[in-house]
């Protein structure tokens, strides 16, 4: 089974039960679900969570509570522009910024754009825990997301510009229906750092490093990814004319 067919399935499952919540249907997003809450509360119980200052967020649905919790708990978070392609592609949310009865609009997809500072990329703070979203996961950190790519650009911008490294821990929180059983060979990791899980019923622990794949470029994302990010551009350019800005890993011949 490959990767997008773990995904038809996880939708699917969602799509056929009750356990999904808005925005309907499930299918080419990261699904939202019932224990939400549950399950970012379970990421703050985490070591992981009590020592970041600063965590790098998805603004997908599921991963709301999250950033609500973050904000509330004094931590900075950043949260990527759609797609990329603003030449500031980070959106800022300081919760110095932002007055407590507020948050809860702050944090909403609408809420980043208008309270979130759009940041550059080399302006981004050292960035302690990355939030992903994540259509499939297994107990072992693995992860498949909903297939454009955007979480391994992000990744390498970030890593290009040493705002995170191996040793950042990403996590992730899923509803039991993401969690996958089958083989790890169908899941592929977004970074070679540890990866945490929790979901509405338990929470997993570190899983083992996994080889990060890239395609013959040595750029991560796919190729039409990273055609749409406006620093994967820039940086080819650069690097033809001797540059080294870069939106990713720099190829390794």
């Amino acid at each position: 089974m490959d990767k997008q067919a773990v995904r038809e399935a996880v939708w699917d499952a969602f799509d056929e039960g009750d356990q999904a919540r808005f925005p309907f249907p499930p299918h080419d997003r990261i699904p939202n679900f019932a224990g939400a809450d549950a399950a970012a509360e379970r990421l703050a119980e985490t070591e992981a969570w009590d020592a970041a200052a600063t965590l790098k967020a998805t603004p997908d649905a599921p991963q709301l509570p999250v950033r609500r919790a973050a904000l509330r708990a004094g931590k900075t978070v950043y949260v990527a522009q759609p797609r990329l392609r603003d030449p500031d592609p980070f959106l800022r949310l300081d919760p110095t910024e932002i007055p407590p009865d507020e948050i809860d609009d702050a944090t909403t997809v609408s809420g980043i754009s208008e309270y979130g500072t759009p940041t550059a990329p080399e302006d981004v703070a050292r960035v302690d825990l990355i939030v992903a979203g994540s259509v499939g996961v297994t107990t072992d950190g693995a992860r498949i997301g909903k297939g454009e790519g955007y979480s391994d650009l992000e990744w390498a911008v970030l890593r290009e510009l040493d705002a995170v490294d191996d040793g950042t821990t990403v996590a992730t929180t899923v509803h039991e229906l993401s969690v996958l059983d089958g083989p790890t060979s169908t899941c592929r990791r977004p970074t070679p750092t540890t990866c945490r899980s929790t979901s509405w019923s338990r929470r997993s622990g570190r899983s083992r490093r996994r080889r990060r794949t890239r395609d013959r470029t040595g750029s991560t994302g796919t190729r039409s990814t990273r055609r749409s990010c406006p620093r994967y551009r820039s940086s080819r350019n650069g690097r033809r004319r001797g540059g080294n800005d870069s939106c990713g890993p720099r190829r390794e011949d």
